[in-house]
């Protein structure tokens, strides 16, 4: 019997390596006598690249780690990116997720995030917090619980009510539609207070609700019974930085970048569904 890999954060559990191998492109050689160099395990590089979605460490610095060469482990990042792997790792997370645990579509909550892109590239621009150095901004729609339902990204310059749309049209979830007994809300921060983005949310279906920055925090203090819900979407932004591959943009190519972000968030969403109790 095989070593069991638990989930340490570093290497990929048993469990969802179970989940992402039948996701993978199955590999063909081209070598017409079959005598190539054998080929680096899926595991091992898919481990690789954990590591460095963890870290945010060059790729030639796993090199000195013993797990992977860099260039097999770039090599097949591209091959599994040009094959949506990550990306249907994550709609699949959350699938498993809604099966085992429902997607609380109650209260939705909406929010922005701005980092660092020192590399630039495509979906970049000057960040105004940050003395205008490049930057990218992530909008991310999550359930009452937290879990990342969508996400758009562009410059870090691009203001949130711009990415509403965007935001809302990449919806990864199944959403059942709203009744008057079961109606949608959606949380939003000052920064969306436009009738625009309400005619747009109204749109979609989804009723808003716009606090103020403090008056949440004043609301908790003061209403009996007041239930603060929009916390849910920063505290997931903050998960998503403690990827360091995430907190700093070392891609250049947007669907580079975009993969690494899909394995976050498939992450995230898996260790809600195994890993919550």
């Amino acid at each position: 019997m095989g070593l069991v890999t638990k989930d340490d954060g570093w290497r990929i559990p048993d469990e969802l390596w179970a989940q992402i191998q039948p996701m993978l492109p199955v590999h063909k050689t081209n070598h017409p006598l079959g005598c190539h160099r054998r080929r680096t395990d899926d595991r091992v590089a898919m481990n690789a690249i954990l590591f460095v979605l963890r870290t945010g460490c060059q790729w030639n610095a796993l090199n000195a780690t013993g797990i992977c060469s860099s260039s097999a482990t770039h090599r097949r990042f591209l091959e599994w990116v040009e094959a949506g792997v990550f990306e249907q790792f994550w709609k699949g997370a959350l699938r498993d997720y809604d099966a085992t645990r429902q997607i609380d579509w109650s209260w939705l909550s909406m929010d922005g995030a701005m980092t660092k892109a020192p590399l630039a590239g495509k979906k970049t621009g000057a960040n105004p917090t940050d003395r205008g150095k490049q930057g990218v901004k992530r909008s991310l729609l999550t359930d009452a619980r937290g879990i990342p339902l969508a996400v758009t990204i562009d410059g870090a310059n691009r203001h949130d009510m711009k990415l509403v749309r965007p935001t809302l049209e990449s919806l990864a979830a199944r959403r059942p539609p709203p009744t008057k007994s079961a109606p949608q809300g959606m949380c939003l921060d000052k920064g969306y207070d436009y009738d625009e983005v309400l005619a747009l949310v109204e749109a979609f279906g989804f009723t808003a609700h716009i606090r103020g920055r403090g008056e949440e925090a004043r609301a908790i203090r003061q209403e009996a019974g007041f239930k603060a819900r929009r916390w849910v979407v920063e505290r997931t932004h903050s998960w998503l930085n403690r990827f360091r591959r995430i907190l700093v943009r070392w891609e250049k190519r947007d669907d580079t970048y975009w993969a690494m972000l899909h394995f976050a968030l498939g992450i995230i969403t898996w260790r809600a569904t195994h890993l919550s109790g």
